[in-house]
């Protein structure tokens, strides 16, 4: 469990990225962090981890605060993975995989053998363990990053707008995949992204945020779009519009639903 407690966050600028969060994010569940560009949801990520220093309040993880924590330690036992993969171009697939478990003194062989196993997990043949990041697709390196993130078999993996930078038809692969591995591994996700429909898809817990990383809900998908809690949320998850405005329309073969286009959705079925 990851817990958020009056945390802030003000850079030397005099920026206030962050002001007064608080936040439950539970164990071994997807939780979604939602919002516009300078809503702060990058920064209360990389507060997890150390990457960011909190300016006031308290992130702990499973009760301890991880400001005493030695923050090299606290990020090699945290997967993480960014947008652009951040893989390293002079590392094969294998070794770019291996890098935290060799960090953590893991040798080799085994180092290798564990990355094999994760690219199986995520999808990849492992004869491309040997290739290198410039050989491979924009979907086949987020996997390979991805990988890297499950290495060293943390608890919690943090992922930054992971799909972001790859075209419609890949990053729907990469959110399919993503939620499979949930289903079989069970780890503490903290997601970001700027895209609702992604963080309905992907989140069992969504938090959706405002400028300055106040929180404008918290709850379930399902919880959100049946009771925005403000205009703001209904705006913003597009409540009254596009594939969330949906109505009944009776054709001669049966009721089916239309979106506010007046597109079909799908049928009505009787059970």
């Amino acid at each position: 469990m990851i817990e958020f407690t009056d945390v802030s966050k003000r850079f030397a600028d005099g920026t206030t990225a962050v002001e007064g969060f608080s936040l439950m994010i539970p164990p071994r569940r997807t939780t979604v962090l939602v919002g516009s560009s300078g809503s702060g949801k990058t920064t209360i990520l990389r507060m997890i981890n150390r990457m960011v220093e909190a300016t006031s309040g308290t992130i702990a993880i499973d009760g301890e605060d991880v400001a005493t924590r030695d923050p090299v330690q606290l990020r090699r036992g945290i997967g993480y993975v960014m947008q652009n993969s951040g893989l390293m171009p002079h590392f094969t697939v294998a070794d770019n995989i291996a890098t935290v478990p060799a960090l953590q003194g893991v040798k080799r062989g085994q180092a290798r053998r564990r990355a094999l196993d994760l690219m199986k997990t995520v999808g990849l043949d492992p004869h491309m363990a040997d290739r290198y990041p410039s050989q491979l697709s924009g979907g086949q390196q987020q996997r390979v990053g991805v990988a890297r993130g499950l290495a060293a078999d943390p608890n919690i993996l943090l992922m930054d707008e992971p799909f972001g930078a790859v075209d419609p038809i890949v990053r729907a692969e990469l959110q399919q995949e993503l939620i499979r591995l949930q289903r079989e591994i069970g780890k503490t996700i903290v997601f970001v992204t700027h895209d609702v429909d992604e963080a309905f898809l992907l989140g069992d817990q969504v938090v959706i945020l405002q400028k300055g990383a106040q929180i404008a809900q918290v709850g379930s998908p399902s919880e959100i779009i049946e009771n925005p809690a403000t205009g703001f949320v209904a705006s913003f998850i597009g409540a009254d519009r596009g594939r969330r405005a949906l109505r009944l329309k009776q054709t001669p073969h049966g009721t089916v639903v239309v979106d506010a286009e007046g597109r079909t959705q799908g049928a009505l079925v009787s059970e």
